[in-house]
C-alpha cells in the first residue's frame, strides 16, 4: 500500500471514532459543491433511489451533486450527478442478492445482477470522485477494508473530498 494511499486512510479512520453507532443506520445524504464550497443535507427515504437521482439532479451546481447512502450497516452507495452525466457506484455488488434497494440500484446504474457465487466486490465507475482527489484505486481500497462499516467509508470519503466536518455534525444532530 502506497504511503498517501495508508495516510488517507490512518486520517479517515482516525476522523471516524468521533461517530460510534450501537444500531443499524440507514441515512442518506446529498452534497453539493459551489463556489469553492461544500453544503450537504439530509434525504429523507435511503430506499428510494428514483426521488434521490432527481434531487441531485435539481440540486446541480458548478460542481455538481453527489448522494452518499448507507444501508444496513452492509454496503454504501454513491450516485454523482455533474452536468448530464450521471455516476453510480456500490461498495459491494453481492448485497443485491439480499437487499432490494441495492438490486434496484444496480438496475438503475446498468449493472449486471450478482450470481450466488460471486465474490463481494465493489462494481459500478470506481473513478465517482476521481477529479475530487479520490480516485479508483483508494476507494476500492476502502472498500476491502473490512475493519469499516459503511458509514465510516462514507465518513473517509466526505473527508477526502472537503465535507467530512460537515458530515459529523449533520450525523450527530
Amino acid at each position: 500500500m502506497s504511503p498517501t494511499l495508508q495516510g488517507f486512510l490512518s486520517v479517515s479512520m482516525s476522523a471516524n471514532m468521533g461517530y460510534v453507532s450501537d444500531e443499524s443506520q440507514d441515512f442518506a445524504i446529498e452534497a453539493w459543491h459551489e463556489d469553492g464550497r461544500w453544503s450537504i443535507a439530509s434525504l429523507p427515504d435511503p430506499d428510494d433511489l428514483t426521488h434521490i437521482v432527481d434531487r441531485l439532479k435539481k440540486q446541480q451546481t458548478n460542481g455538481g451533486a453527489v448522494a452518499l447512502i448507507s444501508i444496513d450497516d452492509e454496503f454504501f452507495l454513491a450516485i454523482r450527478v455533474l452536468g448530464s452525466t450521471l455516476k453510480y457506484f456500490i461498495s459491494d455488488i453481492t448485497c443485491a442478492l439480499d437487499y432490494e434497494v441495492a438490486a434496484e440500484f444496480l438496475e438503475i446504474a446498468e449493472l449486471d445482477q450478482p450470481e450466488e457465487e460471486d465474490e463481494p466486490l465493489p462494481a459500478g465507475d470506481l473513478d465517482i470522485f476521481a477529479d475530487l482527489s479520490l480516485n479508483g484505486m483508494e476507494l476500492s481500497t476502502l472498500c476491502d477494508d473490512a475493519d469499516l462499516f459503511p458509514d465510516e467509508q462514507i465518513e473517509a470519503i466526505a473527508n477526502r473530498l472537503g465535507f467530512g466536518e460537515q458530515l459529523t455534525e449533520l450525523l450527530e444532530s
